[in-house]
């Protein structure tokens, strides 16, 4: 078989498992952001708060998922011992965190101006303790090829956090509001913890993930090695600044924006009060609207989990670096791809959101969904550096898109608002691109075929510029839908016939 049709299997698995099962929580999106779910500014504290779990679960994980795929890859190791080396450290890391978290919650509430709400604190440490705990037996899935049960173990955590949604969401509100509703939901239900449910949910899901996990625990052939983890640790920790840089990139600027939009409305004379919604509302309408990007997100999310591996075992093929090369090519016609089908359909995707309320931020989504191509980009640059084991490169140039991140959002925010936040992604991730390529070239130098990737990202962009101009306000016509289906079509016979498909399937390499 074709490694390239392995590697498309595992992400198809993947992908397939990770569509359904985040299509099925976006789908929670439409349910807080409708009609009778949270306002923008309510939707805004779910918006922040899971920005900060973003950056927290880089601390307790500190690159010990990827130390995992290195180590036990290397001649020599004994898997077993690595996979229960690094599941004890993240283990003792993660109750020490919890129970840190359960002691300060309440300063932790009020540092974040929810003093009110110091029992958020409490679940939100619960949700990503068990998380962490949990990456390293996910990672042992995904190194032993085991997609499936990863994809079942997913699936079924998300099960229990959307029917838990609905259950307090959707039914319970509505039983509470029914004016003879029963004793049982007065003891389920409290209208004032509003969006404290949806941490409640999620709390339940992840205990829920972590006891079907339980069986890939080595019970009784707990083998840790101190020795090991001392050199874990030099490979990993670079990785925390990897991931925690990568992710102010991502996230901060939902905590920015709901922070600095605030002080200027206090400053303009705006009430705390006042000025507190109106940040929170900025970050509601700016959340709601990345939520769009769903679909290049999640072929990023499943190509990360089948590509890294992948990476990893391809490294004693001496053919490995053409075989990097192309893969690279076929990622940027699927994200090239799923870049112009939202963008020529915008008309219909907005109604993923469907309160009106937010629709004024749909502006950002092409900008938003560009720099969600250059960041897949720069996750298929970033092999160079872990497979050369040169992970302080990857920190470096992380740390110096964080640092761009939060000045530009800094500088901008006061003036443009979440358009701001937008545009500083894209321009980050195009510099992090042009490094990690750069640095790459003398490390670790990889063929690739700047000629096909500039021409698909350029023709879906110069598409995109061909369509018709989106009305926010307005349904597309049945014209306008022809017009932009041909479009899509150009994209898709210039990609039949530039790569010939049949080629590919039949692929030699191995």
């Amino acid at each position: 078989m074709s490694i390239f049709k392995k590697l498309a299997g595992q992400t198809a698995i993947y992908g397939l498992s990770s569509i359904v099962a985040r299509f099925l929580n976006y789908l929670l999106t439409p349910l807080y952001t409708g009609k009778d779910g949270f306002s923008p500014d309510q939707y805004g504290i779910i918006t922040e708060m899971y920005a900060y779990i973003a950056f927290i679960m880089i601390l307790l994980t500190y690159g010990m998922e990827t130390s995992f795929f290195r180590y036990s890859t290397l001649k020599g190791n004994d898997k077993s011992t690595v996979f229960s080396t690094a599941l004890t450290s993240l283990l003792t890391t993660s109750l020490i965190f919890m129970a840190l978290a359960y002691w300060f919650s309440g300063t932790i509430a009020g540092w974040m101006n929810y003093e009110d709400h110091p029992e958020y604190i409490i679940w939100l440490s619960g949700i990503m303790a068990m998380d962490a705990i949990s990456a390293v037996p996910m990672a042992k899935l995904r190194a032993n090829n085991q997609a499936s049960k990863f994809a079942i173990i997913n699936f079924v955590s998300v099960l229990v956090n959307i029917g838990l949604n609905l259950f307090f969401i959707v039914y319970c509100k509505y039983e509470y509001e029914s004016p003879q509703h029963s004793e049982m939901i007065d003891l389920l239900y409290d209208p004032s913890i509003g969006v404290g449910y949806v941490f409640i949910a999620n709390f339940i899901a992840s205990g829920v993930k972590l006891l079907l996990l339980i069986p890939e625990f080595p019970f009784g052939r707990f083998k840790f090695d101190v020795q090991l983890l001392r050199q874990m640790l030099p490979y990993a920790l670079p990785l925390i600044i990897v991931g925690f840089a990568g992710n102010i990139n991502e996230t901060i600027d939902r905590v920015m924006l709901k922070t600095i939009t605030m002080n200027e409305e206090m400053a303009n004379g705006t009430t705390e009060l006042l000025a507190k919604e109106i940040g929170q509302r900025q970050n509601g309408i700016y959340g709601a609207c990345y939520k769009i990007t769903m679909i290049i997100t999640l072929f990023l999310q499943a190509f990360r989990y089948a590509s890294e591996p992948f990476f990893f075992n391809q490294e004693e093929n001496k053919e490995s670096k053409q075989v990097y090369a192309r893969v690279m090519t076929y990622f940027v016609i699927v994200v090239s791809f799923c870049f112009l089908g939202i963008m020529l359909f915008l008309h219909f995707f907005k109604h993923f959101i469907p309160n009106p309320d937010y629709w004024e931020g749909l502006k950002v989504v092409p900008i938003l969904l560009a720099a969600n191509i250059l960041l897949g980009i720069y996750f298929n640059l970033n092999i160079w550096f872990k497979l050369s084991g040169k992970t302080q490169y990857g920190a470096l140039i992380a740390t110096i898109g964080a640092g761009i991140t939060i000045t530009l959002n800094w500088l901008y925010i006061p003036e443009y608002g979440y358009e701001a936040c937008a545009w500083t992604t894209l321009i980050v991730y195009t510099i992090m691109v042009i490094l990690s390529f750069l640095f790459g070239r003398k490390h670790y130098p990889i063929p690739y075929n700047f000629r096909k990737i500039g021409l698909y990202a350029g023709l879906a962009g110069g598409l995109f510029l061909l369509s018709l101009p989106f009305d926010h306000t307005k349904t597309m016509t049945l014209e306008m839908g022809l017009y932009h289906t041909g479009l899509l079509l150009v994209f898709v016979a210039v990609v039949l016939f530039l790569e010939r498909p049949k080629k590919l399937v039949t692929s030699d390499v191995q």
